[in-house]
């Protein structure tokens, strides 16, 4: 049911592997074992635009990171990433971004980068191998104690959503996590770039995603977005060491978030603490960076 989104998954891999090197589709559908024409039939079906507009975003954004974060000739970025001429590189980046490679470099504000797109997950890889899935090196979910200095957190918070899955039902992912990914050089260290997590609201969790600020920070907030001064805390970490994303995301997930939310707070420091429902919750998804953890701050009686 899911081969395609498989398939598909491989080739956006490989492009990201080969962007540099004028990726084409024929190269590509040798990877799949599919025609070229098949291939970029289910390339459009699956990922909602043709391989060709794929590339040239991520080339695009590819270009404007390293215009960003590096002091390389604009002229040498052109044809690193494809473009014919620096010419052409203006063009497609005052059509996609509204200002010039130039102007960005000296002033990167955010802008919504064409994001790199991940097609197959989870569920779709448990369909296609149900019956021969063997979860690998899950332990039990563990807690430990964590303090975060005071911070600023640039995201959206959602009234309604109260998880990731919900929260992407009203929300464009691509545009969002775009444009998170052009302030990654402004981030803060801890509360990193791509950190969601939980406020409460009548009682409920409701989910919130973006991006954590060092304290200072005085720059741009992206429309649509919120900023907030989050203050200096202790948080109880609920984790799981790094594991693997399509085999056991699920279940390591709920054990995290089972332990995180069922939790007797009463169990940690002799009974001195309690919740700080006035502090966020963070969510940390990098399964095979960090793995998973959840975030919940406490504070003293």
């Amino acid at each position: 049911m899911y081969e395609w989104n498989e398939a598909i998954q491989k080739m956006l891999d490989w492009i990201e592997e080969n962007i540099g090197e004028n990726p084409t589709l024929p190269k590509m559908s040798e990877q799949i074992g599919y025609s070229p024409y098949y291939c970029s039939v289910q390339f459009h079906k699956v990922c909602g635009m043709t391989i060709k507009r794929y590339i040239s975003g991520r080339r695009l954004a590819l270009a404007a990171l390293e215009l960003r974060d590096s002091n390389e000739r604009i002229i040498d970025i052109a044809f690193k990433y494809g473009f014919s001429s620096q010419e052409a590189l203006t063009r497609a980046f005052v059509t996609a971004f509204g200002c010039a490679p130039a102007a960005y470099r000296r002033n990167p504000v955010p802008v919504p980068l064409p994001v790199r797109k991940v097609v197959f997950f989870p569920e779709h890889y448990y369909e296609l191998y149900k019956g021969g899935v063997k979860m690998s090196d899950i332990t039990e979910a563990k807690v430990r104690v964590e303090f975060i200095p005071a911070h600023k957190y640039i995201g959206i918070w959602d009234d309604e959503a109260e998880n990731y899955g919900s929260f992407w039902e009203r929300h464009n992912c691509d545009e969002i996590c775009g444009t998170i990914d052009s302030m990654s050089n402004v981030s803060d260290p801890i509360i990193t770039c791509h950190t969601a997590g939980w406020s409460l609201k009548g009682g409920k969790r409701r989910y919130f995603y973006g991006m954590g600020m060092p304290a200072d920070y005085s720059g741009t907030v992206p429309e649509g977005f919120e900023i907030r001064d989050i203050p200096a805390g202790y948080y109880l970490v609920f984790y799981h060491p790094p594991y693997d994303f399509l085999k056991d995301n699920g279940e390591v997930m709920g054990r995290v978030e089972r332990l995180a939310w069922n939790y007797d707070i009463s169990e940690y420091g002799g009974g001195k603490y309690i919740w700080n429902d006035n502090a966020p919750c963070y969510q940390r998804h990098y399964p095979e960076g960090i793995g998973y953890e959840v975030l919940r701050p406490i504070k003293l009686k």
